[in-house]
């Protein structure tokens, strides 16, 4: 991976129970001489002193700022937010892979609810059945409607083993659906791989942490071992992966790819602009590739997607994807505090922005089961009797015998998860083309 003209970037992950960021730097802002709104600064400290006087009960001065600040930042975007000591060490224990919580991934709905990104894999918050698009309202009975991020994370957490109850409304849902989960000590593994079938791999990337892109290399070699040296096809499965470190989500493509522009990043700030781009190598070594998405899959998730669509390395195929096309840097305020604010807009190879619009598969997909129909079966002429013996027919029983078998052992995640099995099926169509050829 080549770095071009921003050499300050360093990506932290992004979940604080699941707050997303895209790149994160301790670089401080370079100063801009600008001029500062005397009115306004006039009716922001009447407001302070008002406060101060008339107030009901007496409040310090620190937590009067502390709360202007944070509604400066929250009322920008639904990323840029104050960061407290505690937020910003959460933040560095969530890029080490494990962290307090409920493992979601959350960002501010436009209507002032906090709405659910994605529940991230074999968290108490996926096993209790929460989804993607879930708008939480109450956290145990406290109203979320206007809440900052901060205070809606600070209500989740608490100490492993005790319970909080999240209200939310579901569409296609007429009642509140109530959720009591077990907050528990969120170890994310971010990668797990399998072969699916004889000659597909199958890697599932839940979040994009540091080693991901080394331990995505080291899958798919994995993979062919098991395959005995060679790959038909690869399903990569970025369904409900809300998103982390954008350097992890760049090797991930790097490893797809020899050459070419990954992504690049514009902002106002002079090092906002940046510009990655692939080695020549490809661990990859070509194999079909098709990618799954939906409306969880958000930053650095949809970094990967839209190079992969761009660079026709592989189908996209799924559901729209989430749209956050933002990238957050760390701003140090002092030994203590930052800020967490938007600077930049990150750009797919070919220019197109995904700033709340997400990417569009090539094959759109649903989520479904397979149903699979026990009717009547077709006669042939070998079921006619007296028939003449075919050429091999005695083999060929064999051979249907092992198929069926074959069938009667088909693995449970393509039944029970349609998307899947189109990947596969497409994967298979791939395989058939190219030995034809």
């Amino acid at each position: 991976m080549k770095l071009i003209r921003s050499p300050w970037l360093s990506a932290i992950t992004a979940l604080v129970v699941g707050v997303s960021i895209g790149i994160a730097s301790s670089v401080h802002a370079e100063r801009v001489e600008t001029r500062l709104p005397v009115d306004d600064v006039r009716m922001f400290s009447q407001v302070l002193e008002r406060i101060k006087q008339a107030y009901v009960e007496d409040v310090e001065d620190s937590e009067l700022i502390e709360n202007a600040i944070e509604g400066m930042l929250s009322g920008l975007d639904p990323h840029s937010d104050y960061l407290t000591p505690e937020d910003f060490e959460d933040l560095r224990e969530s890029t080490r892979g494990e962290f307090g919580g409920l493992g979601i991934e959350i960002s501010l709905d436009e209507t002032g609810f906090v709405r659910v990104v994605a529940p991230i894999d074999d968290t108490p918050a996926y096993r209790a059945g929460m989804q993607s698009g879930d708008l939480i309202t109450l956290i145990d009975d406290t109203p979320v409607k206007g809440m900052t991020i901060s205070d809606a994370v600070n209500l989740m957490r608490g100490r492993p083993g005790t319970d909080v109850t999240l209200t939310v409304a579901r569409e296609g849902e007429n009642q509140p659906l109530e959720f009591e989960i077990t907050r528990d000590i969120i170890q994310v593994t971010s990668i797990r791989n399998r072969m699916i079938e004889p000659g597909v791999g199958y890697v599932r990337i839940s979040q994009f942490q540091e080693r991901t892109g080394r331990d995505f290399v080291e899958a798919m070699e994995s993979l062919r071992d098991e395959n005995e040296g060679a790959l038909d096809g690869l399903v990569l499965d970025l369904r409900n992966n809300p998103g982390g470190v954008l350097q992890a989500s760049v090797d991930v493509v790097d490893a797809l790819i020899s050459q070419g522009l990954i992504v690049y990043t514009e902002g106002r700030l002079p090092n906002s602009a940046s510009e990655f781009e692939a080695n020549s190598d490809d661990p990859s070594d070509g194999v079909n590739l098709v990618v799954l998405i939906n409306g969880g899959s958000a930053s650095a998730s949809e970094i990967v997607a839209g190079a992969v669509q761009d660079h026709r390395r592989g189908v996209i195929m799924g559901t729209r994807s989430f749209g956050k096309g933002s990238v957050q840097t760390i701003l140090p305020l002092n030994d203590n505090h930052a800020i967490k604010l938007t600077t930049a807009r990150y750009f797919t190879p070919n220019g197109r922005s995904i700033q709340a619009q997400g990417i569009e598969p090539d094959i759109i997909v649903n989520p479904g089961k397979l149903t699979q129909e026990n009717g009547n079966p077709y006669y042939s002429e070998a079921n006619l009797a007296g028939h003449l013996l075919g050429e091999n027919e005695e083999a060929g029983e064999e051979e249907a015998e092992e198929a069926t078998e074959a069938d009667s052992g088909a693995d449970n995640d393509l039944i029970n998860d349609y998307q899947l099995y189109q990947a596969v099926t497409l994967l298979k169509g791939m395989r058939v083309l190219n030995a034809s050829r």
